[in-house]
């Protein structure tokens, strides 16, 4: 069978609004990697490679990249981001060879964001148990403190993911539609104006994969370069930003959907309901790469 070309795919694959969805699309997808994706695709389509196959590999691959962080010194830290960039593309892979051959499913869409959950969480308890030097690579005794706090700011990606899922759970059991992104937005005046702000600042975005490792591999790096005697410093460091971001990201996330409109029925919407659109609280949060199959 003949292997479409990459501008014959892209209509399919990439229609109007994908790379511009504000609730599905990540940064470094818009930027680079559905380009590299429209790349791969051509030798993907017309094999027996299932799209479900892909995310379960995406999956691997991003918990592959949690557990490398148990080797120490920069490779570790380089791996980590290697796998997540990998991880990255598979995550558009996946969506795009389903899309291209009419296979998309509810179980894709349940595997792809079941997949996002475990990889973020498998980098995030990666990193504290890094920090912990579980192995002594620095010679000392193991402190599990840096492993709780990097578990702690699995445990807070996890639920401000799970919050997000949950506002189309208590919507579709409600008999409501799908929330808008208007009803996104705070109905208090003070709220409003902080959920611009923590936009601009983007700060939620640290506990994301692929900000994550990058910042995992900046502390290797100053580690790396930091006196003799300095140990982990930087690392431990970063678990510490990771965890504070994660729990306070968890409490103003639960905060602006309780305070916006999404839980309500807005006025003259239609039932019943389907998939959310989820645009930046006042945590900042959005649904991040993986809002249902890429």
């Amino acid at each position: 069978m003949r292997r479409p070309s990459a501008a014959e795919l892209r209509p399919v694959v990439h229609p109007a609004g994908v790379k511009d969805r504000r609730s599905g699309e990540h940064w470094a997808g818009r930027l680079y990697m559905r380009e590299v994706s429209l790349r791969i695709d051509p030798y993907l389509v017309n094999t027996r490679v299932t799209p479900n196959q892909l995310t379960y590999l995406m999956v691997l691959t991003g918990i592959l990249g949690g557990a490398v962080l148990l080797v120490p010194g920069l490779l570790g830290a380089v791996l980590a981001v290697v796998l997540f960039q990998v991880y990255l593309l598979l995550d558009c892979v996946d969506g795009e060879v389903a899309r291209w051959r009419g296979q998309t499913s509810v179980t894709g869409v349940y595997l792809d964001r079941v997949g996002h959950y475990l990889c973020e969480a498998a980098l995030l308890i990666g990193f504290g148990l890094r920090g912990a030097d579980v192995f002594r690579h620095g010679g000392g005794a193991v402190s599990w403190l840096w492993a709780f706090l990097g578990t702690l700011a699995a445990l807070g990606a996890i639920l401000v993911k799970a919050e997000t899922d949950l506002v189309d759970v208590a919507r579709q059991r409600s008999g409501l539609p799908a929330v808008t992104d208007s009803a996104s937005a705070p109905r208090s005046a003070g709220l409003a104006l902080a959920r611009r702000a923590a936009a601009a600042l983007r700060f939620h975005r640290l506990v994301g994969g692929i900000e994550a490792s990058l910042l995992v591999l900046l502390a290797a790096v100053l580690d790396a370069c930091a006196p003799t005697g300095s140990g982990l410093f930087f690392t431990r460091l970063g678990v510490v930003v990771l965890a504070a971001v994660a729990v306070a990201q968890t409490v103003l996330h639960l905060v602006s959907i309780l305070a916006s409109s999404r839980l309500r029925a807005e006025e003259g919407a239609a039932r019943p309901g389907g998939a959310p659109e989820g645009g930046p609280d006042a945590s900042g949060h959005t649904a991040g790469p993986g809002g249902g199959r890429d």
